[in-house]
């Protein structure tokens, strides 16, 4: 269960960071997942396979989306247990699934660092500032981050609360803001952050570094579902538990299911 203490500090500065948050043992079983899907998503690229999701490829650098149905230890990672309390205990008690997907990076080639918030018109912006909370993202290192220097995530501290955009040159610069953090911890840390935190992937000098993330996002019941919420495959809808298809809008399954959110 989230603390108060949590809650305060994400509250003022927005993002957790929670070490050990996962054992060792589903670190490695997530990492091996991720590294045998992200060689069959490329494998079915190079073959010009139809397959759900989208696979960024750049030399061996592999980033794809709509995990869920890659394999079943990426679908119980939605509704993980330990990171539900903290997705329900900070957004909302009936949360939906918003987007999710696998990084694997072993250097800065085809990768750029570009500052920004997360959601739909980039970021809601349109919407008064403050934005709210409107979409939690939650980040898994598979691997050990506990140096900085190869693609770390990096955030900027409170800038959830900030009531006007960076400059655009600002947005350019590959240094880190001024004030912003790389997130440095060891593989198992699970780092929780508000839509509105600005971030980024930090710079890459470590010559030997890795990043192998996993990434889910929860987003509010009455909210207008994204592509991948309803992307999937009907059987695959139709095959979810109960307790899972609560994550998703009650129109994507076959018969619909009537009922709020």
């Amino acid at each position: 269960m989230i603390s108060q203490s949590e809650k305060f500090f994400f509250d003022n500065n927005g993002y957790l960071v929670l070490e050990q948050f996962l054992d060792s043992e589903l670190t490695r079983d997530l990492l091996q997942t991720v590294k045998r899907v992200a060689n069959l998503r490329r494998k079915l690229c190079t073959e010009e396979v139809e397959h759900t999701g989208i696979t960024h490829i750049n030399d061996q650098n592999t980033r794809y989306f709509y995990i869920l149905d890659d394999d079943p230890l990426f679908l119980t990672m939605l509704n993980y247990p330990p990171i539900m309390a903290y997705v329900e205990g900070l957004l909302n008690s009936r949360p939906h699934h918003h987007a999710s997907d696998a990084v694997l990076e072993f250097g800065p080639v085809g990768r750029d660092m570009a500052w920004h918030i997360d959601g739909h018109d980039e970021g809601y912006r349109g919407l008064a500032r403050p934005i709210p909370l409107l979409q939690l993202k939650v980040g898994y290192y598979l691997t050990d981050m506990t140096e900085a220097g190869q693609g770390n995530l990096s955030l900027i501290p409170g800038s959830h609360k900030s009531m006007t955009d960076p400059s655009a040159d600002d947005l350019q610069k590959k240094e880190l803001f001024e004030g912003a953090i790389q997130v440095c911890a060891p593989a198992g840390t699970a780092i929780l952050f508000h839509n509105a935190l600005w971030h980024s992937s930090g710079p890459w000098y470590k010559q030997d570094g890795q990043r192998i993330m996993l990434y889910y996002a929860y987003e509010h019941p009455w909210m207008i579902a994204s592509a991948e919420h309803w992307n999937y495959p009907a059987k695959f809808y139709n095959a979810l538990s109960s307790d899972r298809r609560k994550l998703f809008h009650g129109f994507v399954f076959d018969p619909p299911e009537i009922r709020w959110g």
